[in-house]
């Protein structure tokens, strides 16, 4: 007697109401981004914390990007997940150079270069990889990111490197959103005098700010999945 396989997400009540749930958060996010004005904003589901599970949810509900911020578990998720087709996987957390090696095979953009020696290494273990410039745009040293007048001497060696600047990227500072404002639009500037596609800017709570400002794509983890654990179940080291 055969047997039909069975998708592991139909066979999951978890991951049928996960699914759901996740689809429902991200209709609900498109609407916002839509009364903010967005046209063609990409939402990149940041998935950090989250098991398997997350990505596979992402690539049900059809959002066609997820951000990662931690190398080992990155690796580790991406051998667990389902999803077919994969989303196309961002780094958006602070990158080690010794971590490069490991994530080379797993990684689409890389949107946290912020140094001249992590850009060469990305362009030795990657070549010719999509990469964004992190842009420190709140003056806030705990956000990482090159300073704003560094921006087209690295874009220079993110080149030189072999690889391919596809934009911008930048964190609001933290307090009320609309503290944002002025930082967004000093990135958006950015990207249009480089002459790039991509501004990443914009997290939950100032995705509106951002998405009036011009941002191409947003970075969403709570709107899509609820509040995280309080402790990552694999901490590891960027």
């Amino acid at each position: 007697m055969s047997v039909e396989p069975t998708d592991p997400a139909a066979a999951s009540p978890v991951g049928v109401g996960m699914n759901a749930a996740v689809g429902e958060r991200y209709e609900a996010l498109r609407a916002r981004i839509a009364e903010a004005g967005g046209r063609d904003v990409a939402v990149v589901a940041v998935t950090k914390a989250l098991d398997s599970w997350a990505i596979d949810a992402v690539a049900a509900c059809g959002i066609g990007h997820i951000g990662e911020n931690y190398a080992q578990e990155l690796v580790t998720k991406l051998a667990g997940s389902a999803a077919v087709p994969r989303p196309r996987v961002h780094f958006v957390g602070r990158l080690q150079r010794n971590k490069v090696k490991m994530l080379a095979g797993c990684v689409d953009v890389w949107q946290t270069v912020d140094r001249a020696e992590l850009a060469r290494e990305i362009g030795r273990r990657a070549p010719g990889a999509a990469v964004m410039i992190q842009v420190n745009i709140s003056s806030e040293p705990s956000k990482g990111g090159c300073a704003p007048a560094e921006t087209e001497q690295l874009a220079s060696v993110v080149d030189e490197a072999g690889l391919k600047l596809v934009g911008l990227m930048g964190i609001g500072p933290a307090g009320p959103p609309e503290g944002a404002r002025s930082g967004f639009r000093s990135l958006r500037q950015l990207v249009d005098g480089l002459g790039l596609r991509h501004c990443s800017m914009g997290m939950t709570d100032d995705l509106e700010i951002a998405v009036a400002e011009g941002a191409t794509m947003v970075r969403i983890g709570r709107s899509l999945f609820g509040e995280r654990p309080r402790h990552n179940p694999r901490p590891v080291s960027q």
